[in-house]
């Protein structure tokens, strides 16, 4: 069954009259499902099942739950993922190949960390997929108008992945968008849309978003799929991990933004004045509040530079040769290491057991934030090779944490 765009969120974003062309003209395609061709024609699996896609979360120590999750598969442009892929890739792919349906789709799996209240991540889980499927190139021009009109920083920006939009007369407005702008336009729009929410000018979210194309000519899923686009949008500190086959080693398909991030750096260089202050734990914190100079919402902070425009990072996965793809929030992330997670998901029986494990792992750490762990298996799934390099590492932690003063709290 298909999802419905715009069915339950009640934030008063979506019970103000604000204008919005793509909501009254488009309709959703998004399922909660994905099609694989079969030999009499196509099957559908669906994806809310512990041996397709795990999660784990926990509140951890938090007075509420800020973290959340969204998977489904979207339907796009066949012209716009074929043109993304020779960007990309320097593929030629051909979409007649495939029947319509499976020429469009595309796995998205999104994590979406809320700090200052749930209201902005919320917001992502409910909405996000259904924006990214439906916005319209035709958008980008008042889309870029409305962020000249938040100031400061927006003064200078000149587009981004969305420039050759702004403009209806520009030679290259009629192209196609590609999964780069799709993603930046989507971006954008959130916050647009939440721009009118009172709730949202000090509350946010870091949102990662793993999108997966199968290629193969008999549109495999895509955990079995032997070549496989990978493009990752992200902005603030939500992690996507790439894991390999090979001895456990992993690609980081994201970074984090923070100011004093080397990606960060150099783009707020445009900033007239420094707003990195240290706090009482000796952490940076952007304008003395932010952890991030990337995220959705925090609509206070745009002028000095907080920006929603996502950093996209691409890879083809060829021939089975990643064992799995790991989305964590920074609950994780702080206290355990790329290499443990990466370990710590050897083994498993199912990506859900793999994502359990992680979770686990993470709170006898001491982790106290919201903590969500999503595995998405590839079609090396449990064939990774190797020794497991942090397992004494992980033993030697766990014997220091036992008695000390957190994991002691955590018991209380």
């Amino acid at each position: 069954m298909a999802f419905r765009l715009w069915h339950s969120f009640q934030s008063p974003v979506l019970t103000k009259s604000r204008p919005r062309t793509f909501v009254q003209k488009n309709i959703a395609r998004y399922h909660d499902y994905i099609r694989f061709s079969t030999p009499g024609g196509s099957a559908r699996l669906l994806l809310n099942n512990p041996k397709i896609i795990g999660v784990a979360s926990s509140r951890g120590e938090r007075l509420t739950q800020e973290d959340f999750y969204s998977f489904v598969s979207l339907s796009l442009n066949p012209e716009e993922l074929r043109l993304s892929l020779k960007k990309s890739f320097q593929i030629d792919w051909d979409p007649s190949a495939l029947p319509d349906a499976l020429a469009r789709q595309v796995l998205f799996v999104g994590i979406y960390d809320g700090h200052g209240g749930s209201t902005v991540s919320g917001f992502l889980r409910q909405e996000l997929h259904g924006l990214f499927e439906n916005v319209d190139k035709s958008q980008i021009p008042e889309l870029f108008a409305w962020a000249k009109e938040l100031g400061g920083y927006f003064k200078r920006f000149k587009g981004g992945a969305l420039a050759p939009w702004i403009r209806p007369s520009s030679p290259d407005a009629s192209q196609e968008l590609d999964l780069e702008a799709r993603a930046t336009l989507a971006f954008f729009e959130v916050d647009r849309m939440l721009a009118i929410e009172n709730a949202a000018k000090e509350c946010g979210a870091t949102a990662s978003v793993v999108l997966l194309q199968s290629l193969d000519n008999s549109a495999t899923p895509f955990f079995a799929s032997e070549k496989i686009a990978l493009t990752v949008a992200h902005v603030g500190d939500t992690r996507v991990l790439l894991c390999s086959m090979d001895g456990g080693k992993f690609i980081p398909m994201t970074e984090n933004h923070h100011a004093d991030a080397r990606v960060e750096t150099a783009r707020l260089r445009r900033m007239m004045v420094s707003s990195l202050i240290a706090d009482s734990f000796g952490e940076t914190r952007w304008m003395g509040a932010l952890a991030n100079t990337r995220s959705l919402g925090d609509m206070k902070f745009k002028p000095y530079g907080v920006t929603p425009e996502p950093e996209v990072r691409t890879h083809l996965v060829q021939g089975g040769e990643f064992s799995h793809i790991t989305l964590l929030s920074d609950g994780v992330s702080s206290v355990v290491s790329d290499d443990e997670i990466t370990d710590l998901a050897r083994g498993a029986l199912s990506p859900r057991h793999a994502a359990q494990r992680i979770l686990a792992y993470a709170e006898e750490m001491g982790s106290e934030d919201n903590a969500t762990v999503i595995v998405v298996p590839l079609a090396g799934w449990g064939k990774v090779s190797g020794e497991d390099k942090t397992r004494e590492l992980r033993e030697y932690r766990r014997r220091n944490m036992v008695g000390s003063e957190r994991q002691k709290e955590r018991w209380m």
